[in-house]
């Protein structure tokens, strides 16, 4: 990824007000400098000072591109954008959408509009050489947020007015695609992805991928032919393959989904991108460090993309763990339980071969210890897990697991997994300094009449259901928790995004790479009587 220089300017924003712009902004492809840049950027959530308008009229006058963040532009700056301001509104929900001339500034946007709380001046008129890129309404009436002047390079974002505006990533994102726009940078062609291997997972990726714009279905490999006809009820020209070669050889294809058991990952991975592919590869990321290691150095090499497709990190319930810890609403967190199990026999399929899969932990420790480190960003100092084999002896993973997780600085986290809990434990379990999150496994049901009238209900597996969410202040009061939706295809626009545009993926190889560590220190444990075990550095 190519660096481009920017310059920016913070005037009324307090200190460490834009730190999370400003990752955003690191990760794609800008370096922030104190001499001149390529492009300007300003933060302004209470005005421009006048001596500053001076000086950015005169960089946008010797050709370099400005953009206007903030709700109080100035008079003169806003007669440079070419835009009047009318009455400032209130802090209220914005719901910002494209304007006529967005193009490539709202691509997987997401729906069609971006929900914002912040305050906003309504745009009164704009001139006639000025591109209308954002809008939102008030009274029935849409109004410019977002405008790109190039006769004078003065871009406005009229937005921008809160601490926890400038912490929202949706808002970061459309600060890069603005400065993309203003500095001439557009999306390439569609991504043509290929998919390799199309099981139980096949039909999610191909529907996302059919909804993402900059992405679309290509090939599909499958050496079984039913398959491969399942995948052209979504894409119909799809091509089909029999033999993995022939996919990774298929010119006509950019990006590789690696869908093959565990065990194989880090082969197909490591073959696509010497191939010259991007690459999805399905979670677990693989079954060791090395193996981590080797692909994430391989895409560094080659200049490629390699994301694992943790799709439950948008998990409507995890969404809302999530927030509430960043939130702070249970002060500092310091204890963190997940369960997922039951009393059953585990499937029959490679998930229950520990050869294959990795084991137990590797199964659905893949999503359920990915949420506690999400969660826990601090290194984590050694691993303890103990695994029983007792009940189902045709399958070879354990029927019990669990994993304590003992970070640096004293929290603890601990997982299990279990097909021989005849009593479920809470799906979460948070204890914090100043209260407690607890989700509660929720069992869904469809009832209906069978052909002869009488009474069927179908239940679903409560792994299925997103866990009902309490909030426990220390008082004892009890708060239910809404689930947060989630986006709309979240980790497919963000690849899109990724591979067009050079913005980050939340999901990196290197946090997917840390799971990977803690799941093979606690493979370790397990087989050495839960003796702690530091993951691999």
């Amino acid at each position: 990824m190519s660096t481009t220089r920017l310059t920016v300017h913070t005037p009324g924003l307090p200190a460490g007000g834009d730190a999370a712009l400003r990752s955003l902004l690191g990760r794609s492809g800008f370096a922030v400098t104190e001499g001149a840049g390529e492009a300007a950027l300003v933060l302004a959530p209470d005005g421009v000072p006048a001596a500053l308008q001076d000086e950015l009229r005169r960089t946008a006058a010797g050709g370099t591109p400005v953009l206007l963040v903030g709700p109080l532009l100035g008079q003169p700056l806003a007669d440079e954008a070419g835009v009047v301001l009318g009455r400032l509104l209130p802090v209220h929900a914005v719901r910002v959408r494209p304007g006529r001339d967005a193009g490539e500034v709202t691509a997987r946007l997401g729906g069609d509009e971006l929900l914002l709380t912040d305050r906003w001046p309504l745009v009164e008129k704009v001139a006639d050489d000025v591109e209308v890129l954002l809008t939102a309404n008030s009274a029935f009436t849409d109004h410019a947020v977002a405008t790109w002047r190039p006769l004078t390079r003065m871009a406005t974002l009229t937005l921008g007015s809160t601490t926890a505006t400038y912490d929202d990533p949706a808002f970061g994102r459309l600060v890069v695609r603005l400065l993309r726009r203003v500095l001439g940078r557009t999306d390439g062609p569609p991504v043509r992805a290929g998919m390799l291997g199309y099981g139980a997972i096949g039909h999610e990726h191909a529907l996302a991928i059919g909804l993402t714009e900059g992405l679309q279905l290509a090939a599909v490999c499958d050496t079984d032919p039913l398959r491969v006809d399942a995948a052209r009820a979504f894409a119909p020209d799809v091509r089909g393959h029999a033999d993995g070669d022939d996919l990774l050889t298929d010119d006509g294809v950019d990006l590789v989904i690696v869908s093959t058991p565990p065990n194989t990952h880090a082969d197909w991975v490591l073959r696509a991108l010497q191939a010259g592919k991007s690459v999805v590869v399905e979670k677990p990321f693989c079954i060791t460090v090395e193996e981590a290691d080797r692909q994430i150095a391989a895409a560094a090499d080659a200049g490629l993309t390699l994301a694992v497709y943790q799709n439950r990190r948008w998990d409507a319930d995890y969404l809302a763990v999530k927030r509430a810890v960043r939130g702070g609403r249970l002060g500092e967190v310091f204890h963190v339980e997940t369960f997922v199990g039951g009393y059953d026999h585990p499937c029959n399929f490679w998930h229950s071969d520990a050869d294959v899969s990795g084991g137990a932990i590797y199964d659905w420790g893949s999503h359920y210890l990915d949420w506690i480190l999400d969660l826990l960003p601090q290194p984590v100092e050694w691993v303890s897990a103990t695994a029983h084999k007792r009940v189902w002896h045709d399958v070879t993973n354990a029927d019990h697991t669990r994993v304590l997780l003992h970070f640096t600085d004293g929290v603890e986290a601990e997982f299990t997994h279990s097909d021989l809990a005849a009593a479920r434990k809470p799906k979460f379990y948070l204890l914090g300094t100043q209260g407690a999150l607890v989700g509660d496994w929720q069992q869904e049901r469809i009832v209906s009449r069978s052909p002869i009238g009488l009474v069927s209900e179908d239940r679903f597996a409560v792994s299925d259901a997103p866990a009902a969410l309490t909030l426990l202040d220390v008082d004892g009061s009890a708060t239910a928790l809404a689930a947060a939706a989630p986006p709309p295809q979240p980790f497919h626009r963000e690849l899109a995004d990724a591979i067009l545009s050079g913005l980050p993926m939340s999901v990196t190889p290197a946090g997917s790479r840390r799971n990977i560590a803690v799941m093979q220190a606690a493979t370790l444990s397990a087989a050495d009587a839960g003796r702690p075990v530091a993951p691999p550095a």
